[in-house]
């Protein structure tokens, strides 16, 4: 079953397939929980299955079986599927008894390896993520890449695509899968809510607040993240119309990425506001986006966005955050858009 998100990424995909120009290498990319796995085994299935992913016949069944996302409870460099020809990459456990933050380059090499034997019929080698493969192990990916084997499809998926060297990027085709806000969408996520607590939740905000990814908002209504969101959402509005509310920051504690994540949802939505020239379903956001200047909108995102990279390294995320909403707090009344100082750090 294609997911209606999914649809455009599927389309393109078919394309190739009917017009028999399938690359040696897919790169599958989007956002995390957008479905990259499930759309992958869709295609694996359509690729492999004689009659169009019946669900029924041997390969399907073997398919079916199959279940790489699980972590094991013992040290492994590949798995293998059901199916005799396609095998597996992710981060496993290493020798020491603890999971792996990176793949490996002995992975990569036993990966390699195995696709490297000639095979009558179709053989898949699946990476995910490939974003997770250190150096070593992305470099001793080039060859396979830059030699394939007749008969053979590697297929990398990646949340983002710039901790992929280029080398990598070059040597593959690109299918990217984008978050959606669409009615097709909303109304997915509504038929998941069960039907007593649908009327509790308005769908499309649902799907606002996790950023178009349906799954992450089933995800967000497990616990209490759909109403912290939207008291920082709510928080963050009140700052940029009333300055001093920026003293009542406590809430943001300990979820500093998270509540960056939320301003650049802000800011986006803002932007995109003022370029169609009506009024969005967000009547604060309204207010502050009227008051506020292109320019600083654009500057802000940029720094929202750096400021969300930055995660990744050693940064202060309160300090970094503190900053940023300092300008966001005046975005209302800037003149000159200020340097946000903590970036020269880094």
């Amino acid at each position: 079953m294609i997911l209606p998100w999914h649809q455009k990424a599927s389309e393109k995909l078919d394309k190739m397939i009917e017009q028999n120009h399938l690359p040696h290498a897919l790169l599958i990319t989007g956002v995390e929980k957008i479905g990259k796995f499930d759309f992958t085994q869709n295609l694996i299935q359509r690729l492999l299955c004689n009659n169009s992913s019946c669900g029924e016949c041997e390969i399907c069944k073997a398919l079916n079986n199959d279940d790489p996302k699980i972590e094991l409870d013992y040290s492994a460099l590949i798995r293998r599927s059901h199916y005799p020809n396609l095998i597996y990459c992710r981060t496993e456990l290493n020798d020491s008894g603890s999971m792996s933050k990176d793949i490996r380059v002995d992975q990569i090499r036993a990966f390699c390896e195995s696709l490297g034997k000639t095979a009558d019929t179709l053989q898949i080698g699946v990476i995910f993520y490939a974003d997770q493969m250190n150096n070593n192990a992305a470099n001793s990916l080039l060859k396979t890449l830059e030699e394939p084997r007749k008969n053979t499809l590697i297929i990398l998926l990646a949340h983002n695509i710039d901790r992929l060297p280029m080398t990598i990027l070059s040597r593959c085709q690109t299918i990217h899968i984008s978050p959606s806000y669409d009615q097709e969408a909303a109304q997915w996520l509504g038929n998941q809510i069960d039907e007593n607590s649908r009327q509790d939740f308005d769908v499309m905000q649902l799907l606002e607040g996790a950023h178009g990814v349906p799954h992450k908002a089933l995800e967000d209504l497990q616990g209490d993240y759909f109403f912290r969101y939207q008291g920082w959402q709510n928080l963050l509005l009140e700052i940029a119309v009333t300055p001093t509310k920026i003293s009542e920051t406590e809430i943001f504690s300990d979820n500093e990425l998270d509540v960056l994540k939320c301003l650049q949802h802000l800011i986006s939505e803002g932007i995109k506001i003022k370029i169609l020239n009506h009024d969005g379903a967000n009547l604060e956001l309204n207010k502050v986006i009227e008051k506020a200047s292109f320019n600083h909108l654009f500057k802000l995102l940029d720094d929202t966005n750096r400021a969300i990279s930055l995660s990744q390294t050693t940064v202060n995320m309160k300090l970094l955050l503190d900053n940023v909403l300092v300008v966001w707090s005046h975005i209302t009344n800037l003149n000159k858009y200020p340097a946000i100082t903590h970036f020269q750090e880094y």
